[in-house]
């Protein structure tokens, strides 16, 4: 139960202050810097150089089971201490041999095992994002619970099979890698809120200002949504925002900094609210790894088809401070599909009640299952017979 409590319901900022965006093109990146440095967790980078990376979610490498295929650049290694004194050495530990590689002709692959794995005492290693979204790949994976007449017998057997999810390199948003290369960094920045054409494209947060400017690249080798690819490639400029100070009101210079601090309020009051579709939102979340006083876990905001929707990673403290964060925003096509699998297994994956709870006809549902492309879990007489009564109704 103590432990239920401690999920992430929902993102805050708190013990982040949102400092003055800096603006180059459509690429809008907002500067988070910590308060109170503790040092007591630190995340390093760990680059990989393969074509592809294949993870083993369950037992050894070589074991049969769920298998997750991508590219993996880099991995993360977490270093914590138990009673709250800084990370030691940080960076000079020997560190065990990460997977096996192998070469294949002309391609190199990396084989893994796990998405988070412990390496010694105090020391994790996982997938940033790929952690993310192989939890949101694995969401209802096991298909039907009971075997409804209308699904296929593949579906029955063997739930939703295999599933993908396509992503564009950050190096391939336009304007992203000329604006890391030029903004500057604060001496207590610890993260930033990626904003794309003011869509939020990315919200990063680490444990210090160190693995900051170590991790600050590490951006471009993210992936982001297609949307976010787009809007890189229609805009080349970002929504007007201007704020003043009155003269009138300027009489000394302790008047000067108290307007100078209310307009710096205004800035960072007005730049939370650009990502309110991420920040306070109601979110569903899994406990991955408990390390010591922190706990990693993966989450998905709560779908609404008709908003903004992520997935991300976060390490927090038992006190819920945020330590780590790293986000990636829902497609539409990826929200839809989601969603229809989340109001399916709700009403134990029956056609009839779940196309009645989103006040549709049976058929119109299915319909709606074949766009999302999910229509290899009906079988082939139940995706006729819809299409046929779907015709005659147009007639």
């Amino acid at each position: 139960m103590a432990q239920k409590k401690r999920l992430l319901a929902d993102i805050s900022l708190k013990g982040l202050d949102i400092a003055p965006s800096q603006i180059r093109g459509a690429v809008r990146i907002v500067p988070l810097i910590r308060r109170n440095i503790r040092g007591d967790l630190r995340l390093n980078r760990r680059s990989y150089e393969e074509d592809i990376t294949i993870v083993n979610l369950e037992g050894q490498l070589t074991d049969p089971g769920i298998k997750y295929f991508s590219y993996v650049p880099h991995g993360l290694v977490m270093s914590w201490t138990d009673d709250g004194s800084p990370v030691a050495s940080f960076g000079g530990q020997i560190l065990k041999p990460d997977g096996q590689r192998q070469e294949y002709g002309c391609a190199s692959v990396r084989l893994m095992q796990r998405m988070a794995k412990r390496e010694s005492a105090n020391q994790l290693r996982f997938l940033p994002l790929h952690l993310a979204m192989e939890g949101f790949l694995s969401l209802f994976f096991s298909g039907p619970t009971i075997a409804w007449r209308e699904y296929s017998k593949y579906a029955l057997s063997h739930g939703l099979g295999s599933r993908y999810e396509t992503a564009v390199s950050g190096r391939y948003i336009a304007g992203l890698e000329d604006a890391l290369r030029v903004f500057e960094i604060h001496e207590q920045q610890v993260g930033v809120l990626v904003f794309v054409a003011e869509s939020l494209a990315s919200a990063f947060v680490v444990p210090t200002p160190e693995d900051y400017r170590a991790l600050h690249t590490s951006l471009l080798e993210d992936f982001y949504g297609e949307l976010i690819y787009q809007y890189s490639l229609l805009y080349d400029t970002t929504w007007p925002m201007e704020t003043t100070i009155d003269e009138s009101k300027i009489n000394s210079l302790a008047d000067l900094r108290g307007a100078i601090v209310k307009m710096r309020q205004d800035w960072a009051s007005f730049q939370g609210f650009m990502a309110e579709g991420l920040l306070q939102r109601q979110l569903n979340s899994q406990i991955v790894y408990t390390a010591g006083s922190f706990l990693l876990q993966r989450f998905i905001t709560d779908l609404q088809p008709k908003q903004e929707n992520y997935i991300g990673e976060a390490i927090i403290r038992e006190s819920g401070e945020l330590e780590y964060l790293k986000t990636y925003r829902l497609s539409e096509a990826q929200t839809r599909r989601a969603y229809l699998l989340s109001k399916l297994a709700e009403h134990n994956w029956n056609l009839e009640a779940t196309a009645k709870a989103l006040s549709q006809t049976s058929e119109e549902f299915i319909a709606r299952i074949e766009s999302a492309g999910f229509g290899y879990l009906l079988n082939q007489a139940v995706r006729e017979a819809a299409l046929k009564k779907t015709k005659k109704s147009r007639r």
